[in-house]
């Protein structure tokens, strides 16, 4: 049987999604490749991904390229390229056409009509982001309440979200949840 290599099929998959996640790309890729290599192919388990996200998004550069991380874990040097490629090129051809359309119609109806039609759809895919990770790493329910707990945190004050980071690791190294 002709099985299809894991570079392409991922980089296809990829290069579909990020059609769809122009302006919040980790926001739409996030949830969707997790799902996709963790349970809908096993390349990786829940840890390995949510370590190379947390890994990508720890290190200097665009939040999306996670996806280079994710490739080469599973396919070396030529995933990581791959993906790459799928994730940037798709989109960045998608805006700039986008880009030139709204000059030519600033103003219009459409124009307006999708600006607006933005704003919910981008906060529901970041709703799912969070429920995703949530879901992936919280392991009892104390994390679920510190989940919780710190997006309140988050939304009521205007406390620096690393300082939240570094209370909770603070708070695992002492073993405290």
């Amino acid at each position: 049987m002709n099985e299809q290599s894991p570079v392409l099929e991922l980089s296809l998959h990829i290069a579909l999604m990020s059609l769809m996640a122009v302006g919040g790309g980790v926001v739409l890729l996030g949830p969707q490749v997790g799902h996709y290599v963790v349970e809908g192919k096993q390349w990786l388990n829940n840890e390995q991904f949510s370590a190379a996200y947390a890994i990508a998004q720890a290190a200097p550069g665009p939040n999306l390229l996670f996806v280079s991380l994710v490739g080469w874990l599973i396919a070396g040097w030529a995933g990581a390229i791959f993906t790459t490629l799928a994730v940037l090129a798709p989109s960045t051809l998608l805006t700039l056409t986008a880009i030139r359309l709204q000059a030519r119609h600033a103003g219009g109806r459409w124009t307006q009509a999708l600006g607006d039609a933005f704003a919910p759809i981008s906060i529901g895919f970041l709703a799912a982001t969070a429920w995703l990770f949530a879901r992936i790493s919280n392991v009892n329910w104390h994390a679920d309440v510190l989940t919780v707990l710190a997006a309140l945190i988050l939304l009521r004050s205007k406390i620096n979200p690393v300082m939240l980071i570094a209370a909770g690791a603070l708070a695992g190294a002492l073993r405290l949840i």
